[in-house]
């Protein structure tokens, strides 16, 4: 994900950073001054949100409660950015675009908090935010914040959002906080009230998916661990080995994750080497493997019999597939540093993944960002990437072998337009019916669709290519 598109309220001046800066210099030592410094850190880069996350509370010294806040501050705030933006801008005296960023986002998490969270008095979050103002800025720019989100929480209950009757695309927009063209789309492919239903899906807070390891384990073991750990689950309806796990809380820290019972994967994802179906002893190329989470599975469903090449683009990230490869108790499967498009084996492949780059709109719960990173532009300039990595692909699956190609993706640009394009270029090839390997709740065209709004995961595509001749 490299190309990168302006965000609501986004200005990309220098301001930000500066302030920032300020920020660094310990005035922003709670959990809502960190989420503040860490929103005008994101609207001043091309960062996405979970790698600044990530970094911030890796380094930080808060206590385990105070990182899930900022956690649920910084990624709810993004994920309803245009509605919390569409509000402030009604009350607030100026160009609300316009105002220091460390004033826009103090506000924003106020609002966001007030709107969201009931657990925390509308008062206590504004007062809050108040504090941290007048703490960086002073007086009269606190007094400003304070005077709007006191304003606000009088008029709550009569905020007025754009009529749904003469705009139905700009109220959907406002009011699920989506970028327009996004929610056109939406429209069109799938009808108002579906529509409204994957815009909905895409605001929820995400489920954290664990798929079971059985060469290590099995699921009876692992639910009873989790009952043990007071860790409610639930099955997910996709994938019959993954659990839904809805809580914030640090599953990496747990004994279960830590002894390979459990990896992280959504069940989307998981259903892609379903799938492809691999056996013990296949030789297995995965064109674009890291953290390494398909292959580990590809592992387990082969009994850790064969071998794996899990080939990846960046250096810097075979070290995932090892540590991953390590905790699974998983043998067969070989980190490589390579480019998909330039991978030249000594032998074809019995089985060939290509889980390629791809926008990522079907992950728009987890990664709230991306719907506003994104643009139609990157759709369509991603497919251009994906037909050269499966172009190359083809010519390593060996006669009778078999070419899995999957996305995180709901647009069809990126996925049957894609394959229907490839089987127009490479008759030797022929799609083989997703509905023999997987519940036909997730077929489409023969193809497995997962959608956010349907399925309880991410929204995910994959299809089966054969090489016949």
């Amino acid at each position: 994900m490299s190309d990168q598109a302006p965000r609501p309220g986004s200005t990309g001046t220098a301001s930000a950073q500066q302030e920032a800066g300020q920020a660094d210099k310990g005035v922003f030592e709670n959990a809502r001054g960190t989420a503040v410094k860490l929103l005008s850190r994101y609207e001043s880069s091309d960062s996405f949100i979970d790698k600044l996350l990530e970094g911030e509370l890796r380094r930080s010294e808060l206590s385990p409660a105070d990182k899930a806040l900022v956690t649920e501050l910084v990624n709810g705030t993004v994920r309803w950015q245009s509605r919390l933006d569409w509000i402030l801008t009604g009350f607030y005296h100026g160009e609300f675009t316009k105002c220091l960023p460390l004033v826009r986002n103090a506000m924003r998490i106020a609002l966001y908090q007030m709107l969201f969270l009931s657990k925390i008095p509308p008062p206590a979050a504004i007062n809050e935010s108040v504090d941290l103002v007048k703490r960086v800025k002073g007086d009269r720019h606190a007094g400003i914040v304070n005077g709007v989100l006191r304003n606000i929480l009088r008029n709550i209950t009569s905020i007025r959002y754009p009529a749904k009757d003469d705009n139905v695309v700009l109220y959907d927009s406002i009011v699920y906080a989506h970028p327009q063209w996004m929610v056109r789309r939406y429209h069109e492919r799938f009808g108002a009230q579906a529509a409204e239903q994957l815009l909905q899906a895409n605001n929820q807070r995400p489920m954290l998916t664990l798929r079971v390891n059985t060469l290590t384990t099995n699921k009876e073991t692992v639910e009873r661990e989790l009952q043990e750990a007071d860790i409610k689950y639930e099955q997910s309806p996709i994938h019959d080995n993954s659990l839904l796990i809805n809580s914030l809380r640090e599953i990496r820290n747990l004994p279960l994750f830590e002894a390979g019972h459990v990896s992280v994967q959504d069940a989307s994802a998981s259903l892609a080497i379903q799938l492809a179906d691999p056996k013990p002893g296949m030789t297995v190329y995965d064109l674009c493997a890291a953290p390494g989470g398909k292959a580990m599975y590809a592992a387990e469903r082969m009994q850790n019999k064969g071998q794996i090449v899990a080939l990846e683009m960046y250096e810097s990230k075979l070290r995932f597939i090892s540590e991953n490869a390590e905790r699974c108790k998983v043998s067969i499967v070989k980190p490589v540093h390579g480019d998909a498009r330039e991978f030249t084996p000594d032998h074809e492949a019995d089985l060939v993944l290509v889980d390629a780059p791809c926008t990522g709109l079907g992950t728009v719960s987890k990664k709230p960002d991306v719907k506003w990173r994104r643009t139609l532009d990157d759709v369509r300039r991603m497919s251009a990437k994906q037909k050269e990595i499966l172009q190359h692909a083809a010519l390593l699956v060996k006669k009778g072998g078999v070419l899995v190609y999957s996305t995180c993706t709901i647009e069809p640009e990126e996925n049957g337009e894609v394959v229907r394009w490839f089987l127009q270029q490479h008759p030797e090839f022929e799609l083989d019916d997703a509905a023999k390997y997987v519940n036909e709740s997730v077929v489409l065209d023969g193809f497995v669709q997962t959608f956010q709004h349907r399925h309880r995961s991410d929204g995910a595509f994959a299809a089966r290519l054969v090489r016949r001749s």
